[in-house]
């Protein structure tokens, strides 16, 4: 009986995964608009980011860190501002660079894959919503009864997360090869820097204006 309450736990708790990971929200709008402007090394980058920043929310939550945006509700509009600052930051970045270099066909024009990594990790980080589901997510699977609270925490993200890379693995393939429809025309365009500028834009408004709910 244990053994079958088990498999439906992890049955439960890898649907809610595979429905939060497949329905579009601010990373795979930032990881699809990363792989058609820089290709996929930018999309598996940005995308390694926010795998890093989940387990980094899993961890706050084993710790009880989450909590402070519930009993302190302005730590929740903080954290909220500063991310939306930050995207503006990198929407202004992103328009004041020099014009994309489109990959010639076949290669993908380099970019700075540490930084683009960072940037995808801080915005994850920067995300309130995100700390708030895995609280509220996380706790309903843990068994206290079962050993360390924090390793169960730590496996129910890796759990999120590798669902998460073969879901937006997909997303990044199927939208570097957008990218590549910028081959055959100028060498320099600055049509990617529009396109990735408006969706980090896009992602500081909505995370402006987005309520706590």
């Amino acid at each position: 009986m244990r053994g079958t309450g088990e498999i439906i736990l992890c049955g439960l708790f890898s649907g809610a995964c595979v429905a939060l990971t497949m329905t579009p929200g601010p990373d795979m709008l930032l990881i699809a608009s990363r792989s058609v402007s820089q290709g996929r090394s930018a999309g598996f980058a940005s995308l390694a980011g926010i795998l890093v920043g989940t387990y980094c929310h899993a961890m706050a939550a084993a710790f009880g860190l989450a909590r402070l945006f519930l009993s302190v509700p302005i730590a929740y509009d903080v954290v909220r501002f500063a991310g939306a600052t930050y995207l503006l930051y990198l929407a202004w970045k992103t328009l004041g660079a020099s014009p994309t270099p489109t990959a010639p066909s076949g290669c993908e024009a380099r970019f700075p894959v540490r930084k683009i990594f960072r940037q995808g990790r801080l915005t994850n980080l920067l995300n309130p919503k995100m700390a708030l589901f895995v609280l509220a997510l996380f706790p309903q699977f843990v068994r206290p009864q079962d050993g360390a609270v924090a390793f169960q925490i730590l496996t129910l993200a890796t759990v999120l997360n590798f669902i998460g890379l073969i879901v937006n693995g997909v997303v990044i393939l199927s939208a570097s090869r957008l990218s590549q429809r910028w081959a055959g025309r100028r060498r320099h365009s600055r049509t990617p820097q529009y396109l990735l500028a408006s969706a980090f834009a896009g992602l500081a408004a909505r995370l402006a204006f987005a309520s706590r709910h």
